[in-house]
Formats: structure tokens, C-alpha cells, sequence
């Protein structure tokens, strides 16, 4: 199983549109979506653009959290927010998720997830911490770095790196 893993998108809407355009031709149902959505109106873009499951945690910039969970009512199928940390199970695979590196750690140093993905800081990052997997995607935007997401297969139990060209 494929799934993609995005942070920082900042409301850039072409990005998300090559972003979209790479994850549905690998044939990706869930996007984790580490924060830094903006506007709800480029949430309910993603929604309405993807057909699988949008995954959200908030992040610093998500000002108006209200918003956002508007869309979530609108697209119950497809929007799970899950508010500051994320945990689902993904091809038996058990995983949280957060903005900021600091808890994203102290969750990886629980030991009870074997994957632990954050964003924030717009720097792809990849580290073991015991037995978990600590992962940041980039930022999607493209702010204060290269634009980029990963994609990671459960089969393997490794990310790919994703890097934008517009």
C-alpha cells in the first residue's frame, strides 16, 4: 500500500495541483496532511480534487480551526481532522502524526508507533528513533525551501522523496 505524506502547503494550489497529479497516477487513497493547511477554502480544493481520504492535523498557521472543521462536515468521507496529534493504522502499520518536531519526537520515544511523521520546520528529515520511523515530508510550498511531499509503500516500509518542479 501506498500513501502520501504532505506538510506546509500553505494555500500554494499549484503545488497541490502536481502533488494531486503524482499521487493519483500511483494510485494513492490517503493523504497525512501534517499541517499548515490555511485556508479552508484549499482544504475543501484538496477534497473536492482527491478521491481518498484527507488525513489533518492542525498546525501553527491554521488560524481559524472552525473553518477548517466546516469541512470536515462537508466531506465526512474524505476530511478526518484530527486536531493537534493524529494516530491511525494504515496496512497494519501504526502511526501518528503532528505539526511540530518536538512531540512528534516524544511520540517516536514512546515507542508505540512504528511510523511518526511532523512538519514545520519545511526540511525533509528521516531518523530512527528505536524501533519508529521519524519522517518529515518538506514543505509543499516551497517556502524557505524546495517544494516537496513523500510517498511512503508499506510493503517496503520506506519513503520516497517527492520533489516538485513548478
Amino acid at each position: 500500500m501506498l500513501f502520501a505524506i504532505i506538510s506546509d502547503s500553505h494555500d500554494n494550489v499549484p503545488n497541490i495541483d502536481e502533488m494531486l497529479t503524482l499521487v493519483k497516477a500511483a494510485g494513492i487513497e490517503n493523504i497525512l496532511h501534517c499541517g499548515d493547511v490555511c485556508a479552508s477554502s484549499v482544504l475543501k480544493y484538496l477534497a473536492e480534487n482527491f478521491d481518498g481520504q484527507i488525513h489533518l492535523v492542525f498546525g501553527n498557521v491554521d488560524g481559524d480551526h472552525g473553518h477548517l472543521q466546516d469541512k470536515e462536515a462537508d466531506f465526512p468521507k474524505k476530511i478526518k481532522i484530527y486536531g493537534e496529534t493524529g494516530e491511525l493504522t494504515l496496512d497494519k502499520l501504526k502511526i501518528a502524526f503532528t505539526h511540530h518536531p518536538e512531540p512528534a519526537k516524544l511520540l517516536a520515544e514512546t515507542g508505540k508507533y512504528d511510523l511518526v511523521f511532523y512538519g514545520h520546520t519545511h526540511k525533509p528529515w528521516e531518523e530512527m528513533v528505536g524501533k519508529t520511523k521519524l519522517l518529515n515530508p518538506g514543505t509543499l510550498a516551497g517556502l524557505f525551501a524546495r517544494p516537496t511531499f513523500a510517498i511512503y509503500d508499506t510493503a517496503t516500509n520506506k519513503a520516497e522523496l517527492k520533489l516538485l518542479y513548478t
